[in-house]
């Protein structure tokens, strides 16, 4: 399957410009029930994102921090601060924006979710211009595959004799049975297996050869009943 993010995202996308107010905002945020927008330049390149934690600075530190001691300290206080005294997209939003590309792969998206802790990517061409939004549920969806399709890509895409091995997928969990040539070939059956997008989780049960003599395998003697 290999799904990438030209798969998963959304096209259509409300964006605000630098110039947006913070009301204005706030009011789209509750409108159209989004955690995020990106912010355009003239050009339509992406160059910020604005959230909800963003303005949240407003409300939380909008009095001083002094009933916050020890929470906010050094850069992290005055970047916040700043935010607190924002009245515009530009001031508000957090730059550069975390972004992906149309042709990146939905792990590679959700990698920089998880690691960034966002919820939402902007998706952007070679130009910066803004293609898209990739949010979390949208990455998620590569476990929606049914179980015979992630079976029938694991059969198919793996290097291998398929009358080598057998594979039943449950509930996203694949197990594999049967006997592979060589260790390496069934190490290879599994590891294929476990990047198969929608593989919850890989059950080994191949009946490998006994190693043979120095780093080499040995090629199966006998069939397997």
């Amino acid at each position: 399957m290999d799904a990438v993010v030209r798969d998963v995202m959304t096209p259509d996308v409300i964006t605000v410009s630098e110039d947006t107010s913070f009301e204005v905002v706030a009011a789209a945020l509750r409108e159209h029930r989004v955690s995020a927008f990106p912010v355009l330049d003239e050009a339509c390149q992406v160059i910020g994102v604005v959230s909800e934690s963003d303005l949240l600075a407003k409300l939380a530190l909008g009095l001083g921090d002094d009933g916050m001691p020890g929470m906010i300290t050094g850069i992290m206080r005055r970047q916040q601060q700043k935010k607190a005294h924002a009245v515009t997209a530009a001031e508000l939003m957090t730059s550069p924006a975390y972004s992906v590309r149309p042709e990146d792969t939905v792990e590679q998206a959700a990698r920089i979710m998880y690691l960034r802790n966002v919820k939402r990517l902007p998706v952007v061409d070679t130009a910066g211009r803004l293609a898209g939004i990739v949010s979390r549920a949208d990455v998620l969806a590569v476990y929606s595959r049914t179980d015979a399709d992630i079976a029938e890509e694991i059969r198919t895409e793996t290097p291998a004799d398929p009358g080598t091995f057998d594979v039943s997928v449950t509930a996203g969990v694949a197990t594999i049975v049967g006997r592979p040539q060589t260790r390496g070939q069934g190490h290879a059956i599994i590891g294929r297996a476990r990047h198969v997008q929608g593989v919850v989780a890989v059950r080994d049960r191949l009946d490998y050869p006994l190693p043979g003599p120095g780093t080499f395998d040995v090629l199966a003697s006998s069939t397997v009943d």
